[in-house]
C-alpha cells in the first residue's frame, strides 16, 4: 500500500502484522528497481558505454514488465477480479500508480539520451546522427543500401475502406505514413521495419564514403550510425511513386505476452508452447509508444484501431525503443568498457586429476563470474567419457546458444550413458532456445522431459551417477544459477560440488519425481518446493527467535533477487519484534517494509546494483552459534514457492560455509558504493561509507580478490 503521509504512519504503525499498510506493491517496487538501474546509466564512474548498456537494459526491463505484469494487471482489470495482493491495491490503482511512478523515469531517461550520451558518444568519435545531418555522399550510399537491402523487403500496407487496419506485431518498429493521392487526397498506410536489419547502420564519414562505394564495401568498423527508420522514412518516395509524401511518424506496439497454456488440456506440451510462441505476436496492445511529432488525426487512428486507451499511450520525445541501443555495444573500443578479468579456478581443480576424483574428497565452491563456469562444463564431459559412469540426470532452465553443456550431454548418450534432461520449456522468453535444444537432445537419445503440468522447474541440479569398487556413489551439482555459459559471466551466482550421500539420495529421489509419478516429498536435506519449502524457511526464522530468547545474538541475512512472500514477511517481522537482527540484500522486489517503530526497526533492507547480475540466493541463520547456510535456486516468492520446483540446499563443509559468509555474504552486505538502502516508504537512498570507514564497492572487491573464498583448500 502506498502511504500518503509516512511520517504519520511511523509514529503509529498498525498492531495487525497483516494490515496492508505493512506490505509495499509488488509493481512499484519492481519500478524502483529498474529506477536503480537507469541510476547506473547515470553514474559517470562506469565506462561510457557500460553505462549505456544500462540505459538499453532500462527499456529491455520495461518492454518486459508491460508484456507480462501490467498485461497481468489489465486482465484483471477487464474480468473485476476481486482478489487483491497484501497490500490491498486494485488492479486499477496499480496501473494508474504504475504510469504516474514511469513517467518521471522515461523523461530522465530520454533527457540522459540527448543531452548526455550523445554529446559524450560524439566526443569519443562516436556519432547517432539524424537523417537530416548527413551530407550528399552519405546519402547518396543510404539511398544505395536501400534500394538494395532494405527496400525489397519492405511491405506498405494501406489502410482505408478497402484495406482493414494491418496487425502490428509485438515490439515491431514500425511507420504511420501519411501520403497525398492526387485522385484520392489524403491516405495513410502503415510501414513496419523488419528486424531483421541493424536498428543504428553504420555508414562511412563524408570523406571515406567514395572509396567504400567504388569497392562495394560496408564500413564495419565505422563510428557513425543512422536509425534505420530514419533511413526508410527519408526513401518512402520509392515505396509510393506518384504520391506525395506528407509524413511519417514511428510507433511501437507492445503486447500481452503471456498467452494461458492449458497443460492439462494439451496432448503435446511441446507443440502447445510452440503455439503461445506464435500467438505472443497477437496479444492484445497493452502500450502504444508513439513519437512526440505525431498529429493527434494519426494518433486517433492508432489508438481507434489498436483499442487502446489514453493511458497505455506513451508520447517519446527521442528514439523509440532505446533497447536497441546496446547494439552500440559491439563498437571496438575497449577502452569504453569494463576491463575484462580472468576468472579464477580453485587449486582443487588446477590440476590433472579428475574432477570426480576431487570431488570425491572434497567439496568444492564456485562464485561465477569471479570463478570459471569451466569447471561445471568440465564435470558433465569428464562424466561424459568416463566408462564407470552410467548416468547423467539434469535440469534445463535458460541453455543458451551454442551450449557445451548440451553438447557434453549428447556425447554422452553417443558414448553408451544413460541421460535424462528435464528442459523447462516454460522459461519465459527463452522457449524458442529450449525447444531446439529439446529437440536436440531427443534426436540424441537423450530422454528428455519437457516439465511438469502446472509447475515450471527452475532447480539448478545435476548428478553423475558412477559405479566405484564400493558401490554406487552420486556426483552432484547444484547452484543459484542456470547451465548456461553466457550467463555465468554476466551473473553472479554460486555452485556446489558435492558427493554427499544423503543430498545424492535426495536429488535422486527429486529426479524420480520430475521424471516419473513419485510423490516422495520426505528429503532429508533438500527444501524442495512446492513442498516443505515455504515451511522450512519460516520455521528456521521461528528457531531463530528462539535461540534469540535464550542466548541474545540472534541474526539473519537473506541474500536474493526478490522478497514478496507475505507468509515470509510476517514471520521476519515477528523475529524482528523478538529483538532478532535481521539484514536482507534484494536486489529486486521487495514488498517488506524496514524501519517501521515496534515491527520492522531490526531489519536492514539493502540492493546491489552494478557490472553484474547480483543473482545468487543466499540464507544464513545464526541459530546459537551452530550456524546454518542455505543456497539454492529459490527466491522468497510466491511464484518459487508454490508454482515452481526449486531446491535449497545446506552447506555443511565449514570451511566453504566461514568462506561464504565471510569473503560473500558479509562483503555484499558491507557494500557501500553500489548499495542502496530502502527506506520506511519504500524509495531507496545510496549508502555512504562511515567517518573513516574504506570504501567499499563488493563486485570490484570480487574481482580483485577473485578465489579467496578458496583460501582453505
Amino acid at each position: 500500500m502506498v502511504i500518503d503521509n509516512i511520517k504519520q504512519f511511523l509514529l503509529n504503525p498498525p498492531k495487525d502484522l497483516s494490515d496492508p499498510k505493512m506490505y509495499l506493491n509488488r509493481e512499484l517496487s519492481w519500478l524502483r528497481f529498474n529506477d536503480r538501474v537507469l541510476e547506473e546509466a547515470l553514474d559517470e564512474s562506469h565506462p561510457l558505454l557500460e553505462r549505456l548498456k544500462f540505459l538499453s537494459i532500462f527499456s529491455t526491463n520495461l518492454d518486459e514488465f508491460f508484456m507480462i505484469r501490467v498485461s497481468g494487471l489489465r486482465r484483471q482489470m477487464e474480468a473485476s477480479a476481486h482478489k487483491t495482493p497484501p497490500d490491498s491495491l486494485l488492479p486499477s490503482e496499480q496501473i494508474l500508480m504504475i504510469r504516474q511512478q514511469l513517467q518521471p523515469q522515461l523523461e530522465e531517461q530520454y533527457n540522459c539520451w540527448k543531452n548526455d550520451f550523445l554529446p559524450k558518444l560524439k566526443e569519443q568519435g562516436i556519432k547517432i546522427l539524424h537523417y537530416n545531418q548527413l551530407k550528399r555522399k552519405q546519402r547518396k550510399i543510404l539511398r544505395s543500401y536501400f534500394k538494395k537491402e532494405i527496400y525489397p523487403a519492405l511491405t506498405p500496407l494501406a489502410f482505408d475502406p478497402g484495406h482493414p487496419f494491418p496487425h502490428i506485431s509485438n515490439l515491431s518498429m514500425n511507420l504511420a505514413v501519411v501520403v497525398h493521392d492526387p485522385k484520392h487526397g489524403q491516405r495513410f498506410a502503415r510501414l513496419k521495419v523488419p528486424k531483421i536489419y541493424s536498428r543504428l547502420i553504420a555508414i562511412p564519414s563524408e570523406e571515406t564514403a567514395d572509396e567504400f562505394q567504388e569497392l562495394g564495401l560496408d564500413d564495419r568498423s565505422s563510428t557513425i550510425f543512422v536509425w534505420v527508420e530514419e533511413v526508410v522514412k527519408a526513401n518512402l518516395d520509392l515505396l509510393f511513386p506518384g504520391l506525395k509524401i506528407e509524413a511519417a511518424y514511428p510507433f511501437r506496439v507492445t503486447r500481452d505476452a503471456d498467452p494461458e497454456i492449458e497443460e492439462d488440456e494439451a496432448s503435446d506440451l511441446l507443440s502447445a508452447i510452440e503455439e503461445s510462441v506464435r500467438v505472443r505476436q497477437f496479444g492484445s496492445a497493452i502500450r502504444l509508444e508513439i513519437d512526440n511529432t505525431m498529429p493527434d488525426q494519426v494518433r486517433d487512428i492508432l489508438q481507434t484501431n489498436l483499442d487502446v486507451a489514453s493511458y497505455q499511450i506513451y508520447v517519446v520525445d527521442g528514439p523509440i525503443g532505446l533497447s536497441d541501443a546496446m547494439e552500440l555495444m559491439g563498437v571496438n573500443r575497449p577502452e569504453l568498457k569494463d576491463k575484462p578479468f580472468k576468472p579464477s579456478i580453485p587449486p582443487s581443480l588446477s590440476t590433472e586429476e579428475s574432477i570426480i576424483s576431487v570431488i570425491r574428497r572434497k567439496n568444492v565452491l564456485l562464485y561465477h563470474p569471479y570463478d570459471s563456469f569451466d569447471p561445471v562444463i568440465r564435470f558433465i564431459r569428464e562424466a561424459a567419457r568416463d566408462p564407470d559412469v552410467l548416468a547423467i540426470k539434469m535440469t534445463l532452465y535458460r541453455v543458451g546458444p551454442d551450449s557445451p553443456i548440451v553438447a557434453a550431454l549428447m556425447d554422452a548418450r553417443e558414448n553408451g550413458k544413460q541421460v535424462a534432461v528435464l528442459v523447462e520449456l516454460k522459461a519465459r522468453f527463452d522457449e524458442e532456445n529450449n525447444i531446439v535444444w529439446a529437440k536436440a537432445l531427443e534426436r540424441a537419445g537423450v530422454h528428455v522431459v519437457y516439465g511438469l503440468i502446472g509447475l515450471k522447474t527452475h532447480a539448478k541440479v545435476s548428478v553423475v551417477i558412477r559405479h566405484e569398487s564400493d558401490g554406487i556413489r552420486r556426483y552432484i551439482h547444484m547452484a543459484t544459477g542456470n547451465y548456461n555459459a553466457v550467463t555465468a559471466r554476466l551473473y553472479s551466482d554460486i555452485g556446489y560440488f558435492t558427493c554427499d550421500s544423503a543430498i545424492g539420495k535426495d536429488v535422486s529421489a527429486l529426479f524420480n519425481g520430475l521424471t516419473g509419478y513419485s510423490r516422495d516429498e520426505e528429503y532429508k536435506k533438500l527444501l524442495v518446493a512446492p513442498g516443505n519449502m515455504q515451511k522450512g524457511i519460516i520455521s528456521r526464522i521461528k528457531r531463530e527467535i528462539k535461540a534469540h530468547q535464550k542466548n541474545g545474538d540472534g541474526y539473519l541475512a537473506f541474500k536474493m533477487n526478490s522478497l514478496v512472500d507475505n507468509h515470509c514477511i510476517r514471520a521476519l517481522y515477528k523475529a524482528s519484534q523478538a529483538g532478532v537482527k535481521i539484514d536482507i540484500q534484494a536486489r529486486g522486489i521487495c514488498c517488506l517494509r524496514p524501519g517501521v517503530k515496534g515491527i520492522s526497526d531490526n531489519i536492514s533492507v539493502t540492493s546491489v546494483v552494478g557490472r553484474f547480475l547480483e543473482h545468487s540466493r543466499i540464507y544464513y541463520f545464526r541459530n546459537g552459534g551452530e550456524e546454518e547456510i542455505l543456497l539454492g535456486s529459490a527466491d522468497l516468492m510466491p511464484r518459487n514457492l508454490y508454482r515452481r520446483v526449486e531446491t535449497l540446499f545446506p552447506v555443511e563443509d565449514e570451511n566453504i560455509k566461514s568462506a561464504i559468509r565471510d569473503e560473500i555474504l558479509n562483503v555484499h552486505l558491507g557494500d557501500n558504493v553500489k548499495a542502496r538502502r530502502m527506506l520506511p516508504d519504500g524509495s531507496y537512498e545510496r549508502v555512504l561509507p562511515a567517518e573513516n570507514e574504506k570504501l567499499l564497492n563488493s563486485q570490484e572487491w570480487m574481482i580483485k580478490n577473485r578465489g579467496v573464498w578458496h583460501h582453505a583448500e
